[in-house]
């Protein structure tokens, strides 16, 4: 390697973790942290949150527009037939260890599902278009089913008459669930659908560019979620909310993990510099499920924790903290809350699959070498 070779490689070296970085091009989605914007395709998140529905969002996330009503029936359609799995795959489920965590199912049925795809290694756009459908719609049934099966019930069949949102509820607990509910989760989905190039995403794609099969690419895009630094973090800000049991308490056990150094989830992000745009909907969705459930505390406790997190540390609340409260008030599992997030985030996953397809190329970054060179080479006998 040359002198000037070496320049070049160290002026192009990246910051720790890419932060900061470009690695690529999309109009996928964009955020802007210092303003606290998040656009999927050119919508503000804020105006999809009050408008729209989840089945709206996939259109838009992969065609790039809205769709007209005719061509939103049509993916809604082929959505709901796409809801139940090969009966292979099902039964699979029932073999799996009951105590495995639910993440890792999904990630395994996720990979066993390919085998059961004959064109799987199409990726042309319109086969791709079929699998991203395929995994979107089944995604719900995964999760909910798994869950089941961990609790020693039955899963229940998908109903084909209800959107994804209502389905994934009505599957997990085998109950229609009431409309608000409903329309609460389905914003949800929304609001977690894509986030341009975190982890996992930037993981499908770097796989989608080897040009493997979008199963492989999301199978990967689990496993990057399954890290602790990536997924999980309302599942914790649960379990804080839990350990602190009531709001007396909230300040004093801040200050003291504070103090100790302790990192309280659901606050500060890598990008955002403000508010996340998605917490205000979800701290409001908070409030109403305890009103409706008459039990407001975990909302008031969180409120509590807000306010103490920007006095003493100046941070804001992220989409994972008032999601907590929210999932738990409407009597979700914590050990779903990381899948939760892929039944929706598949939406994001697959569309930038798609886009990577489209315009590939192998994403091929460099590393910054800090080892040693000219090392001499001593033979085995004589080290």
């Amino acid at each position: 390697m040359t002198d000037q070779s070496n320049e070049t490689k160290s002026a192009a070296a990246s910051s720790a973790g890419l932060r900061g970085v470009v690695a690529g091009s999309s109009t996928v989605s964009d955020v802007n942290g210092e303003k606290g914007e998040l656009v999927y395709q050119g919508y503000n998140i804020h105006d999809l949150a009050r408008h729209s529905t989840f089945e709206e969002v996939i259109f838009l996330l992969w065609y790039k527009r809205l769709p007209k009503r005719a061509e939103l029936d049509e993916l809604q359609q082929s959505l709901r037939r796409s809801y139940d799995l090969p009966p292979e795959v099902a039964e699979l489920m029932k073999q799996l260890p009951r105590e495995a965590d639910l993440i890792d199912v999904l990630r395994t049925v996720v990979s066993a599902l390919e085998l059961y795809e004959p064109t799987a290694r199409d990726i042309s756009r319109e086969a791709s278009l079929r699998t991203a459908t395929k995994l979107t719609a089944q995604f719900p049934t995964i999760v909910a089913n798994s869950d089941r099966i961990r609790r020693g019930l039955e899963p229940v069949k998908p109903d084909q008459r209800l959107n994804i949102a209502t389905n994934f509820l009505y599957m997990l607990k085998g109950e229609v669930p009431a409309e608000h509910d409903a329309r609460v989760f389905d914003v949800a989905l929304i609001l977690h659908a894509d986030h341009e190039l975190n982890a996992s995403t930037f993981t499908a794609r770097v796989v989608a560019g080897t040009l493997a099969d979008m199963y492989g690419a999301i199978t990967a895009a689990i496993a990057a979620l399954s890290g602790p630094l990536h997924g999980g973090a309302n599942t914790n800000v649960m379990r804080t909310l839990l350990e602190i049991g009531k709001i007396e308490n909230v300040e004093s056990f801040i200050k003291q993990a504070l103090a100790e150094k302790r990192k309280i989830m659901g606050f500060g992000h890598a990008v955002y510099r403000t508010e996340d745009p998605r917490a205000a909907h979800l701290r409001r969705f908070s409030q109403e499920m305890g009103e409706r459930a008459g039990d407001t505390r975990w909302y008031e406790m969180s409120r509590k924790i807000e306010s103490v997190m920007k006095s003493e540390k100046g941070l804001y609340p992220n989409v994972d903290f008032y999601s907590a409260s929210m999932y738990y008030t409407m009597g979700i599992p914590l050990e779903l809350y990381t899948p939760i997030f892929a039944v929706s985030r598949i939406s994001g996953w697959t569309a930038h699959v798609l886009e990577q397809y489209a315009d590939n190329k192998l994403i091929r970054p460099r590393a910054e070498y800090l080892g040693q060179y000219n090392l001499p080479y001593t033979p085995i006998d004589q080290r």
